[in-house]
């Protein structure tokens, strides 16, 4: 590195990759930088650099002794050791800055001396201390997924018919003979815990009732009149038990109830359809019951109002995934047994990110919100009038029948199904 770009650095300031240190000489906190950078995205120490952005400079005995410093840390101060590499920079009047990088840990969790995990928050280090943020480091690092929490649902819980039904068609295998060829099935599964118990993916695919075990799970949906959640009035409210795909259908059917019909045609005999695409709310459903974030012990919601349907899940967007990129069909999956086995049959859930832009396709009056404050997910689909949709241009020409344009979009939307 070049003087010039040192200070084009240096004038950038302090930030979540990068550290001034004006000098060090304590091996414990410089081991507790070299932590942080390392579980996050990596990033640069300039050591000889005052906060205020004032280049100080090191002597050459100075730099002799940190150089050594940061190979004992790097190498016998933190778990895993570190590979770090550093350079000097000559900055004038004898005086040098020590560039130390410190990359992307490929083996996270690292620690310092003590077992304490840090990670880099903004300019500073956080130190993680319970084990709900252990939980989401390791979930952040995918070496821990929220639906493999262990439970205290042994193996008899397990729907014996359901899992059968579910081998056969899926795997083309007989359901186990004995406990413990059970217990391989389910951990090669990924649904049981090494001890012998369901994890909560397991009671929550496999169960008769997941409400007896985890009932802080079970979704929920209500439906208000008007547009606004009353305290006491209210037309429609549900809780849904059973396992995932149960709940699934029956939050779906719970919708699809409290939604108006139109006719196809002007024929009272012709069958009524959605007001809003069944195919639509599909995605946005199993979407929330996949991606939600198990870490939080609360519910799916759904909310229906004379404009709207809200579903809203658990947890936001996880590993800086934007509301721009699931638009665009870019996923992180959370949940990736839950995605997986869903996948086969469970859910109509693809599992290849294509959800959320198909039911923008399918019916663009979709508001997506990922709310940081609340620690949720909120999609919202907005209910149109026929002459709201023609104000819009959205009925294609000649298809001004509100009922003809959603079975044609239906036809559309089969066709496309059976492409990909």
């Amino acid at each position: 590195m070049e003087r010039q770009e040192l200070m084009n650095l240096v004038a950038t300031g302090k930030s979540s990759s990068l550290e001034f240190k004006s000098d060090i000489s304590n091996p414990q906190s410089l081991a507790t930088e070299l932590v942080a950078f390392a579980n996050g995205d990596g990033g640069t120490i300039l050591i000889g650099v005052a906060d205020d952005c004032s280049i100080l400079g090191l002597s050459l005995e100075d730099v002799r002794r940190i150089n050594h410093l940061i190979t004992n840390t790097a190498s016998q101060l933190v778990r895993s050791p570190i590979f770090v590499t550093t350079e000097n920079v000559n900055v004038g009047e004898g005086r040098l800055v020590i560039v130390l990088k410190v990359p992307k840990g490929l083996d996270k969790p690292y620690f310092d001396k003590n077992g304490v995990i840090w990670l880099r928050v903004g300019t500073g280090k956080h130190r993680i201390n319970s084990k709900e943020e252990l939980r989401r480091f390791f979930q952040m690092t995918r070496q821990f997924h929220a639906e493999e929490l262990p439970t205290r649902a042994g193996l008899d819980k397990v729907d014996k018919f359901r899992l059968r039904e579910f081998l056969r068609q899926e795997y083309r295998v007989d359901y186990p003979d004995s406990a413990q060829e059970l217990e391989k099935l389910l951990k090669n599964l990924n649904l049981a815990t090494n001890d012998g118990y369901l994890n909560l993916a397991g009671v929550l695919l496999f169960t008769i009732d997941p409400h007896d075990i985890v009932p802080e799970y079970s979704p929920k949906a209500i439906t208000f009149p008007g547009l606004h959640a009353g305290v006491s009035h209210y037309i429609d409210t549900e809780t849904f038990k059973g396992p995932l795909q149960l709940q699934f259908e029956n939050a779906l059917a719970f919708i699809l109830r409290n939604l108006r019909k139109v006719q196809a045609a002007h024929s009272v005999n012709s069958p009524g359809v959605c007001e809003v695409p069944v195919p639509a709310i599909e995605e946005l459903l199993v979407n929330a019951f996949i991606h939600r974030d198990y870490l939080i012990n609360a519910p799916i919601r759904i909310f229906i109002f004379d404009d709207r349907i809200e579903i809203i899940s658990p947890g936001t967007l996880p590993n800086n995934l934007t509301i721009e990129n699931t638009q665009a069909g870019i996923s992180n999956v959370r949940n990736p047994t839950l995605a997986s086995l869903a996948s086969k049959g469970l859910l109509p859930h693809r599992g290849i990110g294509t959800g959320i832009p198909r039911a923008l396709h399918r019916w663009p009056f979709i508001d997506l919100i990922n709310d940081q404050d609340q620690n949720q997910f909120k999609a919202i689909i907005h209910r149109k009038t026929l002459e709201e949709l023609n104000r819009k241009g959205d009925v294609k020409e000649g298809e001004t029948d509100y009922g003809k344009l959603m079975l044609a979009r239906d036809r559309d939307w089969d066709e496309e199904a059976r492409a990909n």
